[in-house]
């Protein structure tokens, strides 16, 4: 059973940045995809972004130039770092690999 602990959402004004963190409790990003996916109230849960084994990412393309999915093996970590973050982004964001999620993390982006 792998744990994966989502951190680092909260409210920032539009234009702002965040960067999140998904620390799994077992070496599995090495292993399967690592991605982000979101979920704003009303709405099924969408991918944001993904991070293959090899290192390659994608993006959905509402987040592409804006948002940066990046992997640190060593610390058994996938981050999320989101600039330029436009009040449509506010959601609900979760980590996912292989058949895990984490608990989720709120992004609210508001003036």
């Amino acid at each position: 059973q792998v744990q994966l602990v989502e951190s680092g959402g909260g409210l920032v004004e539009p234009g702002g940045s965040l960067r999140l963190s998904c620390k799994a409790s077992e070496r599995s990003f090495s292993y399967y995809v690592g991605g982000w996916y979101r979920q704003a109230p009303g709405k099924q849960r969408d991918m944001v972004a993904i991070i293959t084994r090899d290192g390659s990412p994608y993006y959905a393309d509402s987040v592409k130039g804006r948002f940066t999915i990046s992997r640190d093996s060593a610390k058994n970590t996938v981050y999320l770092q989101m600039n330029s973050l436009k009040p449509e982004d506010t959601a609900v964001y979760y980590c996912h690999t292989g058949k895990y999620w984490g608990q989720g993390t709120q992004v609210t982006v508001s003036s």
